[in-house]
């Protein structure tokens, strides 16, 4: 009977749970070295913004189908990737699960953490065939959760996910960078992420989704606190990754700006969130006062994205202009 525990490899939870993961399991396989805002960055994940109609504390990451919506980001790290996940109702998924659990454990054998959905995203840091369970962090725990074999992938959403990593590619700065303003582009324009449900919206359109919610009054009190403050986190990221990479082209100094101006509105956003019986609430009297702070912070998101545009336009996008011989085909 087999055993495995990855040492010194530790989830926090700061950013988005994938991003905070990935984090984690690169930086213990020395794949990543930098801050976790320039990984944010780099991989698109802190631009991704969806929102549920209602607000729900879902919004954070039903940003679309996570195998595609993940694979452009890994990609972008050079990374090689090999992930699975669908729904537990399928009746295939106990042969998909019985996989799974072998190769989780062959990518910890070799010394890698794997992402997990909990949810939200976590990490596989061991296991322990004695007694059939994998250790898990969630990044707000200190001790590990604890995963039977038999239980992999089963879990209230209905939804399961993991995703493990292999060798890496080098790219150059800037390459990595016009690629995540790319990301970030078609982020912005892609209105509904998860079709034909049209619950959830992302990007620009998000935006309006969230400032209706908010003037209706009709919407989930936590989630409205968690979608608020992941906003903020993630705004902020974004602030910081283009500070550092702006001197690569001129208009990035101006979304760099524009980003700028979106961090002193941050500021003013998180006056409205405060502590109710240990849970983020927004303030009762802050709902029209933040849909106006929203809808400024959209004018400044769209201005940045319209730079993002003009660098995108002087190279050429091969990967988004090429169309393989067998056609295009929509994710599984």
């Amino acid at each position: 009977m087999a055993e495995k525990m990855l040492e010194h490899l530790v989830m926090t939870r700061e950013s988005k749970s994938y991003v905070d993961s990935l984090h984690a399991i690169l930086t213990h396989t020395g794949q990543f070295q930098g801050e976790k805002y320039m990984l944010a960055g780099y991989t698109g994940m802190a631009f991704k913004l969806s929102v549920h109609k209602r607000l729900l504390p879902m919004s954070v990451t039903a940003y679309g189908q996570w195998g595609v919506a993940h694979q452009g980001g890994i990609d972008n790290l050079g990374l090689f990737t090999i992930y699975d996940g669908g729904r537990s109702r399928h009746p295939t998924f106990a042969y998909y699960q019985q996989d799974a659990v072998n190769w989780v454990r062959r990518s910890l054998d070799e010394g890698r953490g794997v992402v997990y959905w909990i949810p939200e995203f976590g990490v596989i840091y061991g296991y322990d065939d004695a007694d059939r369970v994998f250790y898990v962090q969630d990044g707000w725990s200190q001790e590990p959760l604890i995963l039977l074999y038999d239980n992999f992938g089963l879990n209230f959403t209905g939804f399961w996910y993991c995703q493990i990593f292999g060798d890496q590619v080098q790219l150059t700065q800037q390459e990595m960078v016009l690629e995540s303003l790319r990301l970030a582009t078609q982020d912005w324009d892609i209105p509904y992420r998860l079709l034909p449900d049209h619950n959830i919206a992302s990007g620009r359109l998000a935006y309006d989704v969230w400032i209706e919610a908010l003037r209706s009054g009709d919407y989930d009190a936590s989630g409205a606190a968690y979608l608020l403050d992941s906003y903020c986190q993630s705004r902020t990221e974004i602030q910081m990754y283009l500070h550092d990479v702006r001197g690569l082209w001129t208009e990035l100094e101006q979304a760099s700006i524009c980003y700028e101006r979106l961090a002193d509105l941050i500021g003013q956003m998180r006056k409205h969130l405060v502590q109710d019986e240990n849970r983020l609430v927004l303030r009762t009297d802050a709902k029209e006062y933040l849909a106006q702070l929203l809808q400024h912070a959209k004018q400044l998101e769209a201005q940045a994205v319209d730079s993002f545009r003009q660098i995108s336009a002087q190279y050429v996008d091969r990967k988004r202009s090429t169309v393989p011989r067998w056609g295009t085909h929509s994710a599984r």
